[in-house]
């Protein structure tokens, strides 16, 4: 394996990587060049939504591919067209052989979410405090327990009594759909419009032994005494009535994928239905929760 390294500026970003793609490299990531300096940009968005910009100022563009002339051909392609002024190489180095499944699996150990309470990977030995645990390798679902977001709302599970019927509306990988189950409640309803989401929590459900009730968003039927909705601030705003209506008297609606700044929003969304209240907050995430009371 060769990588090819070249410098570009953010003009050109969007033609080289595509250009890239288009000759069989077998990826290509984009880094700031300039980061770790006083110079470093910030460039990010909302989760699962697109930056605000295709790159930096002085992008560092690494491309993998499976041979040495590949790379070659590559870049004597890319350096005849027009979108590659102002781009340079750097470098063209072989890649040393690793064990790749053995480097992944070594960026992802155990996430405690309580003392008591641990997502562990499969190829982890869990901790020795672990009571409650929720087996989870990292996959294409959203959700692995590692994002600030699904801590909070584990560890709102993780703290409150046990309710008879939940709903997790969007539920990804099924993590605290999984968590929900794991302290004890009776029905659990996963809901999600991605099929590969309901994919994913129906493999984690079996591998972690326990029952979800998967489906498309009609599968939730009538009240749950808990609603999870860990997804983004706009979904949630407009899914505010149909949330509300799925909380049984009594009940307990949780939110995330709520930026702190985005909380006065949220009140606002849902005060024709409930008042929201902060709950945990981590890393500049809030979780926001409701009661319904009874009449």
């Amino acid at each position: 394996m060769f990588e090819l390294r070249l410098m570009c500026p953010e003009a050109q970003i969007e033609s080289l990587t595509e250009a890239l793609d288009a000759l069989d490299a077998l990826s290509v990531s984009v880094e700031d060049a300039d980061a770790q300096t006083d110079a470093e940009q910030a460039l990010f968005g909302e989760p699962g939504m697109p930056p605000s910009r295709e790159g930096w100022q002085r992008s560092l563009v690494t491309a993998l591919f499976a041979e040495e002339a590949g790379a070659r051909e590559a870049l004597a392609l890319l350096q005849a067209q027009e979108f590659f002024a102002g781009c340079a190489q750097l470098g063209l180095n072989p890649v040393p052989d690793q064990d790749w499944v053995r480097l992944t699996q070594s960026q992802f150990a155990p996430v405690e979410i309580t003392p008591e309470f641990w997502i562990v990977p499969t190829w982890h030995e869990p901790p020795a405090a672990a009571v409650h645990l929720i087996r989870l390798d990292p996959g294409l679902a959203f959700g692995t327990g590692t994002h600030p977001t699904t801590r909070m709302c584990l560890r709102w599970i993780a703290t409150h009594a046990a309710p008879a019927r939940v709903l997790d509306y969007g539920c990804g990988s099924g993590i605290l759909a999984i968590g929900a189950a794991k302290y004890g409640a009776g029905v659990v309803h996963a809901v999600d419009i991605d099929a590969a989401a309901l994919e994913s929590s129906t493999q984690n459900a079996q591998a972690n032994a326990v029952t979800l009730e998967v489906g498309f968003p009609e599968r939730a039927q009538g009240t749950y005494d808990l609603v999870l909705a860990n997804i983004l601030a706009t979904p949630l705003k407009v899914l505010a009535p149909l949330l509300w209506s799925h909380v049984a008297v009594g009940g307990n609606l949780v939110l995330a994928g709520i930026l702190a700044r985005q909380e006065d929003e949220l009140r606002a969304a849902y005060a024709p239905h409930c008042q929201l209240t902060v709950a945990d907050a981590e890393d500049g995430w809030i979780l926001m929760t409701a009661s319904r009371l009874g009449s």
